[in-house]
């Protein structure tokens, strides 16, 4: 799975000098944990020139030599049906090629990677077959001779456990030989047939015996394969995993919580200046802060995912949505692009490029914003906790978590139905394209992996707290600060200029954001939002997390020694519904639903223009995902009132 949401504009060209060494394979062979253990943290990451496809590149240093190691698009052969693998075989032929070959083979399944292997060495370039999983082979009663291997191939094989660093030694010794690496004297046939001659003769030759299959895995898989049995244990997979998030997590967000009032305590006693007290107590500490909280869940919503798929889990649950993609008019591939899109809608969309056709990459593009990304985390968490208590039930499950199961699920079922809508315009009917996934066998992952997973995915949200958000809540801050008021100008309002809390409150609600609040009203009001609300659906149109800032600046604002309590009190300031409370249950299960439905992330705009090549596409998807939120939220906002009497 593709986590995190970073991805370069600009070319990470290799370094001047260097040695090109490509690393190719078959998805899921161990060719990133290769690369991953090659480079370490050298690596770094661009765009091919002219396409967006994703390019990784980093470098080894051996002495004074250094070699670029660039890891391609998996495939499982060259022949191209979708864009990245286009991009393998546009490397391979390219004028400006790799000067020699690192390629995978996983030891478990190698009657199919040798095909490859073939395909590849038919190019002609310098290689080296790096065998992967030569662990799980010899623990599964499999047998591979490596050194009969090289001699039938004609080129070096070097078996390595890319996870645990086995072997990673020896590629790098190898790499400064790479000009002595040879070019079969034979090139490998290119037709199938003698294509699979040629593999069994080099099997038989090798001394191969495949592995046993894996016990566990059959009993297992009887169960999570199954049509019915694997769907019940999806759904308690997942309501399990809610539940962890928010059991887990609530221990570690109430000491980040007291870390950060503690810093806006000492921040109010030891800086004289109200304006620098302000700035850094509210708009850094109580803004930034506010979103900081919440990393707890947001850690732990990555654990578990990177767990899931380490243990093999996450194929399976593959295997089980096609069915549900395959009523979408869509296939598995695109589970796989829409489950990135639980990390973020950015990775998600740009996983569409394994998906040979192009209506359906862009019905799943159109799509994957529904999927519930980890900016939404930390509003369904603070909204959540104003709806419920912690304490509440549903049955055996606490109801934060059951809710929060929900969202999950109502975005992950509006995002098929999107997806069938935009296929219904087109050729709905097609045959669907082979889809290949591998089933692992389930096993204990490296927590290595794991930890580099989730870190991976963490930081781009720490990353998003330190650029957007802290300069939308600067921005926020003044905006809730100005104009300046005299005393003068307080005393006619019958506010003493001692009385702090009451001149905080009397300047937000005169404030420049109150104004742009009140403008947009009538858009919201049916809605229940106040105008305070209304300022926090704005600034989250950059990104959803700084809806959490607003509402903490606001509250810290109104009441800076009891901000939690102001926002839980929070009435409206003017109206027909002055005084009423703000965060009824009508009105945070409308906003529930807006932020489950409405686009509000520019990256994602940005980079549904560089996927598509127009602005069209984006433009239709900000339209459709706002009307869509506003009416679900109108709907939810009618219901939960009927609901509650």
């Amino acid at each position: 799975m593709t986590t995190g949401c970073h991805d370069s504009a600009a070319a990470a060209a290799p370094e001047s000098g260097a040695a090109r060494i490509a690393l190719v394979g078959a998805p899921n062979s161990g060719k990133t944990s290769v690369f991953n253990a090659l480079t370490g943290l050298s690596a770094k990451t661009g765009n091919y020139p002219g396409v967006t496809v994703s390019r990784f590149v980093g470098t080894v240093h051996r002495g004074p030599h250094r070699y670029t190691v660039e890891d391609l698009p998996g495939t499982y052969g060259l022949d191209p049906v979708s864009p990245d693998e286009q991009i393998t075989v546009d490397v391979l032929d390219g004028a400006d090629g790799p000067d020699a070959l690192f390629i995978t083979a996983d030891a478990t399944t190698l009657r199919r990677s040798l095909g490859f292997v073939a395909q590849v060495l038919a190019r002609g370039l310098p290689a080296c077959v790096v065998i992967t999983f030569a662990d799980e082979l010899a623990r599964r009663q499999g047998r591979l001779d490596t050194a009969a291997l090289a001699r039938a191939l004609g080129v070096p094989v070097v078996p390595v456990v890319g996870h645990r660093g086995h072997g990673i030694a020896d590629l790098r010794e190898r790499l400064a030989d790479w000009r002595s690496w040879p070019v079969p004297a034979v090139p490998p046939p290119t037709g199938p047939d003698e294509r699979d001659a040629w593999v069994r003769s080099v099997l038989d030759f090798a001394g191969y015996r495949p592995p046993t299959r894996h016990e566990v895995t059959r009993r297992v898989d009887a169960v999570l394969l199954h049509p019915l049995w694997g769907t019940a244990v999806f759904i308690a997979v997942m309501v399990l995993f809610f539940q962890t998030v928010f059991t887990l997590a609530a221990p570690l967000q109430g000491a980040v919580e007291e870390l950060f009032a503690r810093l806006s305590g000492l921040v109010d006693a030891h800086v004289g200046n109200r304006w620098l007290s302000g700035l850094l107590g509210d708009a850094l500490i109580g803004g930034v802060g506010g979103v900081l909280v919440f990393v707890p869940q947001i850690v732990l919503l990555f654990l578990l995912l990177a767990l899931l798929e380490g243990v093999g889990y996450m194929a399976r649950a593959a295997f089980l949505m096609d069915r549900v993609m395959a009523r979408a008019g869509l296939e598995g591939r695109a589970f796989v692009a829409l489950l990135s899109a639980f990390a973020c809608a950015v990775p998600g969309i740009m996983a569409t490029r394994t998906l040979p056709s192009a209506r359906d990459r862009l019905a799943t593009m159109m799509a994957a914003p529904l999927m519930t990304c980890s900016a939404r985390l930390p509003v369904y968490v603070l909204l959540i906790g104003l709806l419920v208590d912690p304490d509440d039930r549903v049955g055996p499950f606490g109801a934060q978590g059951m809710i929060m199961f929900g969202l999950y699920l109502l975005g992950a079922v509006s995002a098929m139905v999107a997806a069938w809508a935009f296929k219904k315009f087109g050729d709905r009917h097609r045959p669907a394209m082979p889809f290949f996934m591998e089933m692992p066998p389930y096993r204990l992952p490296a927590p290595r992996a794991v930890l580099v997973a989730m870190w991976s995915s963490a930081r781009a949200f720490l990353r998003k707290c330190s650029t957007v958000i802290v300069a939308t809540s600067v921005v926020l801050w003044m905006l809730l600060n100005l104009p300046l008021h005299t005393d003068g100008d307080l005393r006619a309002a019958g506010v003493a200029p001692t009385d702090s809390v009451a001149v905080s409150a009397y300047t937000v609600d005169h404030s420049y954001a109150a104004g742009l609040g009140r403008l947009v009203a009538p858009v919201f009001d049916p809605l229940g939002f106040d105008w305070r609300v209304n300022v926090g659906v704005l600034s989250a149109q950059g990104a959803r997390e700084t809806f959490v800032a607003t509402l903490g600046q606001v509250a810290s604002a109104e009441d800076p020694e009891q901000p939690a309590r102001a926002l839980r009190e929070m009435t409206h300031s003017d109206g027909p519904r002055a005084g009423e409370p703000v965060f009824t249950p009508p009105t945070v299960a409308a906003l529930l639903v807006y932020f489950v439905y409405a686009l509000q992330c520019m990256a994602t705009v940005a980079v549904l223009r560089r996927e598509t090549g127009t602005w069209r596409w984006p433009a239709i998807a900000l339209a459709y995902l706002t009307a869509l939120a506003w009416l679900m939220a109108y709907l939810a906002r009618t219901v939960t009132a009927v609901l509650s009497g």
